[in-house]
């Protein structure tokens, strides 16, 4: 399990500087199907906290106009259809946990909801919503992604589709909603399916990564990552209460507007010192944690799309990983110093 959790961390990172990965092939589906080692995170999870909603990714679309309902479902399953990640359940024999695939007709499950004639509409409608998130998957039994389509009005719906994040991420977010809409504009008109065929599958990558993230290499990245994040300590910050003994997700967003004219001179600070954008929010946000914490020794958790073969650009699935990027704020450095560090740091994972 120890060498399956660094996995997991590690992932597609090398230490090592850029390298040529080798292509990925279909793999038979007559065979056990293997998580990813991210899948595999997350199945473990799930196991300790059963029933959890934490892993959800919901999203609301707002429909306005006439809903060519049939159009809208046949697009749905379509979609379902075309990307395995979507159809893939999580049976575990002795504990240890395999994919099953299922078909392809199956459908994606839509709960229809017609909230037209209720005078108490508006609370129904919130209703709704709570319920759809607070509706945990049975990750054996599946499927995985779900939808409800509210009529509010006569021409105007409101669809909620949530997925659980083992079979989906952010990049998938863009995906989904771009093939969506080519299908519905194709089925709405009478036509055939628009999408081209995709050469691989999720399945696919899972038992790539496992082939090439294994044995000596593993154990390589995984002594890296123990030695580079050894010594670490909990970032303090001075909150207004303690933090909690049980973990809750409780959690809320603050938007932050960065204007025209500080991104125009946030870019040309990061042209002048050879940083890319990123790397001089980074330093600055680094900047502001090691302030209000007094630590100088800081670990950042980065999301990574992990994407690097263009056959999987256009899956369906949970690719993401965080990279903990350890930043060194000690001595008081300079704006170019704290730059210069951060910009080796990013560069390490960076390949540059």
């Amino acid at each position: 399990m120890l060498s399956d959790l660094a996995a997991s961390i590690v992932e597609l990172l090398s230490c090592s500087g850029p390298q040529e990965l080798p292509s990925i092939a279909a793999v038979s589906r007559h065979e056990p199907l293997v998580l990813s080692f991210a899948q595999q995170r997350l199945w473990f999870l799930a196991q300790l906290n059963e029933g959890s909603t934490n892993y959800h990714i919901p999203l609301a679309l707002r429909l306005r106009g006439m809903l060519d309902r049939s159009a809208w479902q046949r697009s749905l399953n379509r979609l379902f259809a075309r990307h395995e990640a979507l159809r893939s359940v999580f049976v575990a024999t002795q504990g240890k946990p395999r994919v099953e695939v299922l078909p392809p007709d199956a459908g994606l499950p839509i709960v229809e909801h017609d909230l037209r004639e209720r005078s108490d509409a508006e609370a129904a409608f919130l209703d709704l919503c709570h319920e759809e998130g607070r509706t945990p998957f049975d990750l054996a039994r599946g499927p995985l992604i779900r939808g409800r389509l509210i009529r509010t009005a006569d021409e105007e719906h409101v669809f909620l589709l949530t997925q659980h994040h083992i079979v989906s991420d952010g990049w998938s977010m863009g995906v989904l909603l771009r093939e969506l809409s080519q299908l519905y504009r194709a089925f709405q008109a009478g036509q055939d399916d628009p999408l081209p065929p995709l050469a691989i599958q999720y399945p696919d990558y899972a038992a790539w990564q496992r082939q090439w993230l294994s044995g000596e290499r593993l154990q390589q990245q995984a002594q890296y990552w123990r030695s580079a994040l050894a010594g670490t300590a909990r970032l303090v910050l001075p909150t207004d209460h303690a933090r909690p003994a049980q973990q809750s997700f409780a959690a809320a967003a603050v938007p932050i507007t960065v204007d025209a004219d500080l991104t125009r001179e946030l870019k040309r600070l990061s042209l002048q010192h050879g940083s890319t954008l990123f790397m001089t929010v980074l330093a600055a946000w680094a900047a502001v944690l090691s302030r209000l914490s007094g630590q100088d020794d800081l670990v950042i958790g980065v999301p990574s799309a992990n994407r690097g073969h263009r056959e999987i650009e256009e899956l369906i699935g949970f690719f993401v990983n965080t990279l903990a990027l350890r930043l060194d704020l000690s001595g008081k450095p300079r704006v170019s110093e704290l730059l210069e560090r951060t910009r080796r740091t990013v560069a390490r994972f960076a390949g540059s």
